[in-house]
């Protein structure tokens, strides 16, 4: 089962992730690479190349947690931008799960003028 605290934070971390880690290869790229603490109880999220693929790795109570999603016919909307590390809310990766891209949820239609 999948618990998650209240208080845990997401975490992206941007770029493909070689998905053949598990456990302890994500906490240490978290620790390593992010410069976070892996068992915080906050979520870090990984994607591969292909962005068809995401793990999440948390920590739960007593040890590592990994939960992964595999999508088939279509991609993942990863962020593209040049940061290591992204923080999102939590309902923002119930989003990126769905599919949905999470940079244009918070962008606003401008209005149109009509004449």
């Amino acid at each position: 089962m999948w618990r998650v605290e209240k208080h845990a934070r997401v975490f992206l971390a941007l770029g493909a992730t070689d998905m053949r880690k598990s456990y302890f290869g994500l906490a240490t790229l978290v620790e390593s690479e992010l410069g976070r603490t892996a068992v915080t109880g906050d979520l870090f999220v990984f994607c591969n190349r292909r962005r068809n693929m995401l793990k999440v790795l948390y920590w739960d109570r007593n040890g590592f947690a990994v939960w992964q999603k595999r999508l088939d016919k279509v991609r993942f909307y990863w962020p593209q931008n040049e940061t290591e590390v992204r923080e999102i809310k939590r309902h923002e990766l119930a989003w990126l799960l769905e599919g949905l891209d999470i940079d244009q949820a918070h962008q606003k239609e401008k209005p149109k003028r009509f004449s």
